[in-house]
């Protein structure tokens, strides 16, 4: 499975916010990463450099590497709707990144390991693969073994985020897949408009 595995705060740094969650290192250094730190002169960006960054940082927010968010692209362009609100909608309708959202993990990259490892069901259905598309009504849950996992119990009883689109029981530990979220629904800061103007060079 091909993820990035790498400095998560040096990453965060070069976009200048907490992408991966809480980060007290980023906290404490909120400027680029290199080796003259915070005095070093930093040029213009050009139109092309601003363009790429806001990709590279919607794809490791939601952990997707290049071909298969190139593949995400041509499904949101062949699409009806906005391209660039279509692909967000489709990054934010991933198993790994619901599960999130649901509070189930405390991060996407956990998130990913846990519906890897066969601890989470999709219409009571077992399903290990983090990209798994959901569809409106979709039922997500922690399966019946795994939910005395003491990841996942901490997890849930830090979870703060309501969100429109997804219902939580927690007696159950299972939540519905509503709908797919529209644009002013999705919390990430991402100029989705920079991604479709990349791509269609």
């Amino acid at each position: 499975m091909a993820r990035y595995t790498g400095p998560k705060s040096k990453i965060a740094r070069k976009f200048g916010e907490a992408i991966f969650g809480d980060d007290k290192s980023f906290e404490k250094r909120n400027y680029p990463p290199g080796q003259h730190g915070n005095n070093r002169r930093r040029g213009k960006k050009s139109e092309y450099a601003i363009q790429l960054m806001e990709k590279q940082k919607a794809k490791y927010t939601y952990g997707i590497l290049e071909r298969q968010f190139r593949n995400m692209f041509k499904r949101a362009t062949a699409s009806t709707g906005i391209t660039g609100e279509v692909l967000l909608q489709l990054c934010e309708s991933r198993l790994d990144n619901v599960v999130y959202r649901m509070g189930i993990a405390p991060s996407r990259s956990a998130a990913r390991q846990l519906v890897s490892h066969r601890h989470i069901t999709v219409n009571n259905e077992k399903v290990n693969i983090p990209s798994y598309q959901l569809k409106p009504g979709d039922v997500v849950a922690v399966r019946e073994k795994s939910k005395s996992l003491e990841a996942i119990q901490n997890s849930l009883a830090n979870a703060s985020h309501v969100y429109e689109w997804i219902t939580w029981n927690a007696e159950k530990m299972e939540g519905t897949f509503v709908s797919v979220p529209q644009r002013i629904q999705i919390p990430e800061n991402i100029n989705e408009q920079f991604i479709v103007e990349l791509y269609s060079k």
